[in-house]
């Protein structure tokens, strides 16, 4: 029973701390002026919503570039 218990337990942890990984990259834009402006580390929501829509800086969209790390 205990034996069972023991790897019912180590099953539901390694099961835990695969669901909780987050995805996250390295991301950077280039401004008006062609230099790379660094966004530091993304993740998940917000990596997904930076890459599909850029970020909007003084009025004006740029395409943000996201990579891993």
């Amino acid at each position: 029973m205990k034996k069972s218990m023991l790897t019912f337990g180590i099953a539901l942890s390694a099961l835990l701390a695969i669901s909780c990984e987050k995805s996250c990259h390295e991301c950077h834009y280039e401004d008006a002026n062609d230099m790379e402006v660094e966004l530091g580390e993304k993740c998940d929501d917000e990596l997904e919503e930076l890459e599909a829509n850029g970020i909007t800086v003084g009025g004006t969209t740029y395409e943000v570039h996201c990579h891993d790390h």
